[in-house]
């Protein structure tokens, strides 16, 4: 983080099905004012990797301490693991994990996080002024992933930041090699006879950034994960390496960074990493509701850079990328509650998201799926309580934030193979980003022929109506229409109130002649899914 496949989830009793919200009667409408698009199966951006729908779990605040692990608490389990947050992870649909950090990372012994837990060392995280028990360490996130299931795996970051090759090397040893030697031995010895098995693993965390502890230049980083990539390759060619690309598209060597870095690593990386978070400023609502503009533009210099890398190489190979952090973050806003340097678990970072913040994490969601043929993974940053889809308080509930509704619906319906989609829609003119559509949409369809067409209306006043033509797609009929909107914009769900905010279902929908008919509520994420 920047310093200043599974479709039967787990409901929620309170959330089998939505409530019905009936729909206003439709005014009408000028021919200008109509949003559209055609959707085709013979045209298509590719397949949905099932590791789009990741998040990110960081030794920072409250993520891991009295959020995924604490022991003691009326819901713990025998590991100290909430099983309440566990439902809700599975509800969530979360299909990669990836951890410790962020820029925890940077300044971590992965040594401190085994063994026995009464020896495991306590220490300063410099990254977040905090200080670190190490309660909770690898055995203990790799037994939290089994508990979520099989569809859920781990993409396991290395310190590239103040370590280097040797410790990468000793770190996959402990955690992949059967046994036999000194570290796979050590690894059973701690009680996980077993391999962890993890193949995906990130080449250290934000080296462009200066915040970073151990920052380094392009030509440095690129030289160094260049040489952990190859020496990783020496003990299993099958793993995954990610390298690290810009922590954001903002900074002064985004771009050179990436084409420097790739120049050293092309050949023996996966994949390049992106991040970005987004927030409303200076109550520019409507740029705000517009961040997917960013988002695109990013991804497509990122793409256009790999590819330059490539023919540079005349290189055949096909880079795609990991945007392992994305997320709104009000990274302008101070902490609500008063921080000492060196607390252990303090409350950092726990935005508290409104309706509004929901329609713009569905929107970066669209964006991700219509990049689906270069996007292998991508992670919501974070799970739990730090800028998170989940909340909990110590001793007390769990509970979804507004955010938590559009990634667990795509993960659950946004499987299978995403067409393209052109859209013709009314504009509005945004501070940031100029004229921009007011609707913005993707569509996947699934391997049982099924179609779900993901909606945003950015439009904060007035309802958007959609027509879809569907062309060569043997459907005959609307499945549900649901919506994530409110009359208030600054809507959220609380401690006190956990249920302020959920989506409904939205009435008049109808599929006619081969067009799909909809309605799109003011500043709305919306969900149609035909068979």
């Amino acid at each position: 983080m920047s310093h200043p496949e599974h479709p039967e989830h787990a409901r929620h009793p309170q959330h089998d099905g939505h409530p019905e919200r009936p729909e206003p009667p439709a005014p009408a409408v000028p021919a200008a004012h109509r949003a559209r698009f055609t959707l085709d199966p013979d045209f298509t951006v590719g397949p949905v990797d099932p590791r789009l729908y990741g998040s990110f779990v960081e030794h920072l605040g409250r993520c891991v301490h009295t959020g995924i692990h604490e022991p003691g608490h009326p819901a713990a389990d025998a590991d100290g693991l909430r099983t309440d947050v566990l439902e809700l992870v599975r509800e969530l649909g979360v299909t990669v994990i990836r951890y410790p950090g962020g820029n925890f990372v940077s300044g971590h012994r992965w040594e401190d996080s085994v063994g026995p837990v009464a020896e495991r060392p306590r220490r300063l995280d410099v990254a977040w002024r905090s200080t670190e028990s190490h309660r909770f360490g690898l055995s203990e996130f790799m037994a939290f992933l089994r508990k979520l299931g099989p569809r859920t795996e781990p993409m396991m970051a290395l310190n590239l930041g103040t370590r280097g090759v040797m410790e990468a090397m000793e770190l996959v040893e402990y955690a992949n090699h059967p046994g036999g030697t000194a570290l796979s031995d050590l690894r059973v010895a701690h009680g996980d006879k077993d391999p962890f098995g993890i193949r995906m693993w990130c080449l250290g965390n934000e080296m462009d950034g200066t915040w970073q502890t151990g920052h380094r230049t392009a030509e440095e980083y690129g030289r160094l994960a260049a040489r952990t990539a190859r020496a990783l390759r020496q003990i299993d060619p099958g793993l995954e390496l990610v390298a690290c690309g810009s922590s954001g598209r903002d900074l002064p060597t985004f771009a050179a960074w990436e084409a420097t870095v790739l120049a050293e690593t092309y050949e023996v990386v996966d994949h390049v990493s992106l991040h970005a978070y987004y927030e409303e400023t200076d109550g520019d609502r409507d740029s705000f509701l517009a961040s997917a503009e960013h988002m695109d533009v990013f991804i497509r210099e990122v793409i256009a850079t790999c590819d330059h890398v490539a023919a540079r190489l005349k290189s055949p190979k096909r880079l795609t990328l990991s945007f392992d952090e994305w997320n709104v973050w009000y990274q302008r806003r101070p902490n609500p509650r008063p921080v000492e340097d060196w607390q252990e678990a303090p409350r950092l970072l726990e935005d508290v998201y409104t309706v509004t913040d929901a329609v713009v994490a569905g929107s970066l969601l669209i964006t991700l799926l219509r990049h689906a043929d270069r996007i292998a993974v991508a992670c919501l940053a974070q799970l739990v309580n730090v800028i998170a889809p989940i909340m909990t308080e110590p001793g007390g509930p769990a509970w979804r934030q507004t955010t938590f509704f559009p990634f667990a619906q795509a993960s659950r319906y946004g499987r299978g193979t995403v067409l393209d989609v052109r859209v013709t829609s009314p504009t509005h003119r945004t501070e940031k980003y100029g004229e921009v559509p007011l609707l913005h949409a993707t569509a996947v369809r699934g391997e049982d022929g099924t179609l779900t067409v993901f909606a945003v209306n950015r439009d904060r006043h007035a309802p958007l109506p959609l027509d879809v033509a569907l062309r060569g797609l043997d459907l005959d009929r609307v499945v549900e229409h649901s919506a994530l909107a409110d009359a208030d914009p600054e809507a959220r769900n609380t401690l006190e109130a956990p249920n302020r905010v959920v989506p409904h279902r939205v009435t008049g929908t109808v599929l006619d002649e081969g067009v799909l008919h909809a309605l799109l509520e003011p500043m709305s994420w919306n969900v149609i899914r035909l068979a």
